[in-house]
């Protein structure tokens, strides 16, 4: 019996061993051509992608097209990325946009048309997010986001005393205030307490 089982053992083992090595395919060789992109930094999506505090922005962002713009080196960007518990805390989340008044009606939507509409919203909160550019004054100044009439206004922090980075002596719309801030190869991430309401 010991060696039936052994012999059956050995069997399904060789079976194994020559069916692994003649369905092996043989890969293409490597173009000698190829040169890798090479950064001294990484990208926005680079940073967005190990900031954990940005995840659910993130999360959000790379629903839409306009996520291509967070790893195209092209042109420069700044990101106001308010953190989880900025989002976490809006009594509306971004894809359900604003509220609305029905007095009392209860309107019936499809699932596609809420899909389209959330999506949209997710586009609209995002782009309120964003600058083109890649510097900000941070004296008192307005700046004009990615979504259309929406601008974010920067002030100096009254009373404060003159130390540490720039943007550690600021607010953004009068309340947000900015955490930290990162520099990518496309732009600067700001960290957010707060959240940019396009709205």
């Amino acid at each position: 019996m010991k060696l039936h089982c052994l012999s059956l053992f050995l069997l399904s083992a060789l079976s194994f061993v020559s069916a692994s090595t003649t369905e092996q395919v043989i890969m293409a060789s490597i173009d000698d051509d190829f040169i890798p992109r090479k950064h001294d930094r990484p990208s926005l999506a680079d940073l967005l992608t190990i900031e954990p505090s940005a995840s659910i922005f993130y999360s959000y962002a790379r629903e839409i097209a306009l996520s291509r713009i967070l790893d195209d080196t092209s042109q420069k960007y700044t990101l106001f990325v308010p953190t989880n518990k900025a989002v976490m805390a809006l009594s509306r989340k971004p894809h359900q946009g604003p509220a609305h008044d029905h007095n009392g009606d209860d309107v019936k939507i499809t699932e596609a048309q809420y899909d389209k509409q959330s999506k949209e919203n997710v586009e609209q909160w995002i782009s309120a997010h964003i600058i083109s550019g890649f510097h900000v004054d941070f004296n008192s100044k307005e700046y004009q986001t990615l979504l259309d009439n929406k601008t974010i206004s920067v002030q100096p922090i009254p009373k404060n005393d003159g130390k540490g980075p720039a943007w550690t002596r600021v607010t953004l719309d009068g309340k947000k205030h900015i955490k930290s801030m990162k520099e990518a190869s496309n732009g600067i991430l700001y960290l957010l307490d707060g959240v940019i309401s396009p709205w």
